[in-house]
């Protein structure tokens, strides 16, 4: 058996294309397990480049969701400091996933064991 392992964004999708196995196109394991509706999008999106601040133009385009969908939810994740305002360049502010939000520390720590759990069967299947 053949398997082809990519790794892209830091580790965190896990494509697995072989004989016995099918295709899975730019999912990440999150998205796999929470779904694929827009605010998981977005939040896999910031778990995945925690460190950085966005515009919130281009944390839609990144986390290929239209900004006007994410303009529905913005708000709440604000709201609930699961998100919060870094900076404003220009006309633009930059928001990045809050860190010290005791729910996303949890948050991350879970993203992080499915992708160990995803890697160890994929270690099994090999």
């Amino acid at each position: 058996m053949f398997l082809i392992l990519k790794y892209k964004n830091i580790n965190r999708n896990i494509y697995i294309c072989g004989t016995t196995h099918t295709c899975m196109k730019n999912e990440t394991v999150f998205i796999e397990v929470f779904g694929n509706s827009p605010i998981m999008k977005v939040l896999d999106f910031l778990i995945t480049f925690q460190l950085f601040d966005y515009p919130l133009t281009e944390i839609a385009r990144n986390s290929k969701v239209s900004y006007s969908t994410l303009q529905t939810f913005w708000n709440k994740l604000e709201k609930n400091k699961i998100v919060i305002k870094t900076r404003r360049v220009g006309k633009s502010d930059l928001y990045k996933l809050n860190t010290n939000n005791p729910a996303i520390k949890q948050l991350i720590k879970l993203d992080w064991n499915l992708i160990k759990g995803s890697e160890e069967e994929m270690m099994i299947a090999a």
